[in-house]
């Protein structure tokens, strides 16, 4: 999957989006919070002020002469909280939120909370403390104290919380919106490639020459590279077939010449002779069938015409014998192959299951997942494993009595691995020989 161009460009998005979102989160998150945590301490340190400006002394001790206006500080728990601690360690004045619990210099932690100090507030519940150092009077009467404000630690984090959880539900929003936006630029982005893809497809098929192109500018020197390497292609495989064929057609009189001076030789020698010249007249004609595979374009083949054409042919010669052919090929099963290579391959095949047949041949196909396998039997002899080596090999005969060059299988067996594909030689159910020829199934561009 990591060879994916589509799945990594979803993973970069997926952590460049991550990474992204996860910053934002920290910087607004930071930010609210040091906003509400201002908000928090302007409001404190205007309690500790207007407690300030309503303090005064009268003998030796802190009065105040006036309350506060917030209702809160009235309620037992009311969630906003005062203090006035003398320092030289007299009674401490209270708001009646703190109810009896007494905020303690030395209880004070250490470790701030948004700046703020935290002590223990009315039924054990956390409270979030400013204070400020004051003096009032002046020579012998000046008296020194500390002024606290706090207020309720559960109520500043129901605020961040309240924050957070819709900053949490937009972006979980954003992301799914950009990485729908990342998939569709990338689906957007890929599909000219998907278009080449298809071009190419149709070229290997044979229903283009060279790719036409009105695509994005990016791609563009992609696909001219493509064509020119199919114009040199062209042009290399065009000189290739024509040195073959003049090859081919080069033999063709010596050879002639050949078998006229062979019909001269002694029985037993001209049979020989006659056998060679044969042989390579069908390497020759082999050749150039080869070269051809090479440059012609790939037609739809279907499989029950080649056949059947075949099958009614070699019926003529089989009707003697007395053989059943039995044909199982679906009407509709289809293979991308010159149709002249795919009946030479299979003629070649059903020649050699005719000469052996006592009184059965079958001939089947079918789609194998990216496959297409077509099968010949017959109840011959048939042949032990150890000899289907060397019938595939050019010019070999199982044995001395049997007629023929040795050159049908090896010559289907070129056939077929020209496309891709493989011939093996098995045992018949019928008992004797199966031929089980496999092509790959190239599936037509959409």
């Amino acid at each position: 999957m990591m060879g994916s161009l589509r799945f990594r460009l979803a993973v970069g998005a997926l952590v460049a989006i991550g990474v992204a979102l996860t910053i934002v989160w920290f910087v607004l998150s930071h930010l609210f919070t040091d906003y509400l945590a201002d908000q928090y301490s302007y409001e404190m340190t205007g309690v500790m002020d207007s407690l300030a400006a309503r303090l005064t002394v009268e003998d030796e001790r802190l009065v105040l002469t006036g309350e506060l206006a917030d209702t809160r500080f009235d309620l037992p728990t009311g969630g906003r909280y005062w203090q006035i601690s003398p320092n030289d360690g007299g009674r401490p004045l209270r708001s009646r939120s703190l109810w009896d619990e007494e905020i303690a210099a030395g209880d004070l932690s250490e470790d701030l909370y948004c700046g703020f100090r935290q002590a223990e507030g009315p039924d054990g519940l956390p409270v979030l403390v400013s204070e400020k150092r004051m003096s009032l009077g002046e020579g012998a009467a000046r008296k020194d104290f500390t002024v606290y404000a706090g207020f309720s630690k559960a109520e500043m984090e129901k605020v961040l919380e309240s924050y957070h959880r819709p900053l949490r539900l937009m972006l979980l929003s954003i992301g799914g919106i950009l990485l729908l936006a990342a998939f569709l630029q990338g689906w957007i982005g890929l599909r000219p490639l998907a278009r080449l893809r298809d071009s190419v497809a149709d070229i290997r098929a044979g229903r283009l020459a060279h790719i036409g192109w009105s695509g994005p500018s990016e791609v563009t020197p992609l696909v001219r590279e493509i064509n020119l390497l199919l114009t040199e292609r062209e042009t290399a495989v065009e000189r290739a077939r024509a040195r073959a064929s003049d090859l081919a057609h080069g033999l063709k009189t010596p050879l002639t010449v050949l078998s006229h001076l062979a019909e001269s030789l002694p029985a037993e020698k001209r049979d020989t002779a006659m056998q060679q010249i044969e042989l390579v007249r069908q390497r020759s004609d082999r050749q150039l069938q080869a070269a051809r595979m090479g440059v012609e374009q790939m037609a739809t083949t279907s499989l029950l015409g080649i056949s059947g054409k075949l099958v009614n042919v070699l019926q003529a010669f089989t009707s003697g014998k007395g053989i059943d052919w039995h044909v199982d090929i679906d009407p509709t099963l289809t293979i991308q192959a010159d149709p002249a290579d795919i009946a030479e391959a299979l003629g070649n095949v059903l020649d050699n299951a005719v000469r052996f047949a006592r009184s059965r041949i079958e001939l089947s196909a079918r789609h194998d997942e990216r496959h297409v396998v077509l099968i010949v039997s017959d109840d011959g002899p048939g042949a032990g494993a150890e000899s289907y080596d060397r019938m595939l090999k050019r010019g070999i005969t199982i044995d001395d009595e049997t007629s023929g060059s040795g050159l049908g299988l090896a010559i289907s067996a070129d056939i077929v691995e020209a496309y891709g594909g493989k011939l093996d030689l098995l045992a018949s159910k019928l008992g004797g020989l199966m031929v089980k020829m496999t092509l790959p199934a190239r599936e037509a561009a959409p």
